[in-house]
């Protein structure tokens, strides 16, 4: 009697069937569907809670004699309470836009105790809230968060109405009808993917995840590179952080390294683009620094120093940023402890064409067995 094989069939008759693609497509929908609805389950809990935290406040302050004094005391202990029980999120900027926002739209969802708060929602993210939450024109806030929820605006499409002033060229418009229409409409920019939605800056600072992403592959590789470079120059450099965050007024920021510099005694501030040097980058890195001298640096310690990397291939430019410093002295120690600007553009050069070749290596066709 013969023995049945076990073995499993030549890879080139394992074929895929006929419908895989369709298979595929719709498990994909699946899972994005579901990441979706994780996401805005995560924002509606969140808005809902900072809505009953904005209440509290609200309520506590108006206990309070002097209501503005008592009110900015209350927010600045509870600021700091909450940083340090829960991290990120409870600044005291943070805490003002949780009273405002209960004080706006405190009609728009009903008095929810504690233990109802799963139960409630809104019907915008927290994301909307914020951005609404800079139109001073009630009039004009009103008119936007009506046409986002008749509309169904993602949060980036209510942002880009409010800074094109839809409101403000509608009022304006001799037919208001078709400006509605027409304006309203979404651009390709306006949509959120699901890993989008996902790694909104809120969510994930209400959740006290890490975000940690660089926006391309090849900025990605450099900026790893780049760690392991600085850490081998001698021991002075001290990982502090990658893809760090930081939030002016509304908008989000990222510095893709962040290292303090031992000798120095100051943070070190690296940006990379991948293009080349503008005027542009010089200020966006001199808002950094300031934003870095007052919330990162520590007693004691110098002021920060900014590191732009500009990783255009052949004009790669790698410029320091000094802003800031207390003295000429201090600013020649940076000049001559700090390593060379060419030392780091020639290794930046070095990794960007190491980097290109073992990805156009990666795309040649194998050879079919």
């Amino acid at each position: 009697m013969k023995k049945t094989s076990l073995k499993k069939p030549p890879v080139a008759l394992q074929k895929r069937p006929q419908n895989y693609p369709h298979f595929l497509e719709s498990v994909v929908s699946l899972l994005e569907a579901a990441r979706r609805s994780s996401a805005r389950a995560v924002n509606s809990i969140m808005t809902v809670t900072y809505w009953e935290i904005g209440r509290r406040i609200f309520e506590v302050e108006q206990k309070g004699k002097s209501r503005a004094e008592y009110g900015q005391r209350l927010i600045s202990r509870l600021s700091d309470d909450l940083t340090s029980k829960f991290g990120r999120g409870f600044s005291e900027r943070n805490l003002e836009q949780m009273r405002a926002f209960y004080a706006n739209f405190s009609s728009s969802i009903p008095q929810a105790l504690p233990a109802e708060l799963g139960r409630a929602h809104f019907p915008l993210s927290w994301t909307h809230y914020v951005s609404l939450l800079t139109v001073e024109n009630p009039q004009a806030r009103a008119f936007y968060h009506a046409e986002a929820l008749r509309e169904g605006w993602s949060s980036r499409q209510l942002e880009r109405q409010i800074n094109t002033q839809f409101f403000e060229r509608t009022a304006l418009s001799r037919n208001k009808v078709k400006m509605l229409t027409e304006g309203a409409k979404a651009t390709p920019q306006d949509a959120l993917t699901p890993e989008e939605e996902i790694k909104d800056p809120f969510v994930l600072e209400f959740l006290n995840l890490k975000d940690e992403y660089s926006e391309t592959e090849l900025e990605d590789a450099l900026v790893q590179h780049l760690e392991t470079f600085l850490m081998e120059l001698g021991g002075d450099f001290t990982f502090v952080g990658r893809q760090k965050r930081l939030r002016l007024d509304d908008e989000w920021f990222r510095v893709d390294l962040v290292f303090f510099h031992r000798t120095l005694r100051c943070l070190i501030l690296i940006d990379l683009k991948i293009g080349k040097f503008v005027h542009a980058d010089a200020g966006q890195m001199h808002m950094y620094l300031n934003y870095a001298k007052e919330h990162w640096t520590r007693p004691g310690e110098n002021p920060p120093v900014g590191l732009i990397l500009c990783a255009k291939k052949g004009e790669s430019v790698a410029k320091y940023s000094l802003e800031g410093l207390s003295n000429k002295v201090l600013a020649a120690q940076y000049r001559t402890t700090l390593p060379q600007p060419n030392q780091i553009v020639e290794e930046l050069e070095k990794t960007q064409t190491l980097l290109e070749h073992r990805k156009k290596f990666k795309k040649k066709p194998s050879k079919e067995i």
